[in-house]
């Protein structure tokens, strides 16, 4: 044991006299202007993705997602054993009367789209 140690301390003594005339090189020193290289990627690359991504989703929507969907009249859905605590006791906290239908159906005529 005590010669494993011993070649341990050797080996310590050994790696400190060669890097002692060494100079170490950090990347942050060397690389002042790497944030050009970035701000230049970010005005060629991200900005057009953004305004592509924004075209996409809200210029070429053709606006079918704001129709609901069909009214069927499950048994297992909208159940209502007892009021909601607000209001009329049949509207959810959060109810949208566009989107969420009540237990005899949505609230708006076919007319209201």
């Amino acid at each position: 044991m005590s010669h494993l140690a011993r070649s341990y301390v050797k080996f310590l003594n050994q790696a400190k006299a060669s890097n002692l005339g060494q100079v170490r090189h950090m990347s942050g020193a060397d690389h002042g202007d790497g944030w050009k290289l970035w701000k230049k990627i970010f005005f060629a690359g991200a900005i057009p993705v953004i305004i592509l991504s924004h075209v996409n989703a809200f210029g070429m929507s053709d606006g079918s997602e704001h129709v609901p969907p069909p009214f069927i009249p499950y048994d297992h859905l909208r159940i209502r054993t007892k009021g909601f605590p607000w209001g009329d006791g049949n509207h959810s906290l959060i109810h949208n009367n566009h989107l969420n239908a009540l237990p005899t159906g949505y609230e708006h005529g076919e007319d209201d789209h």
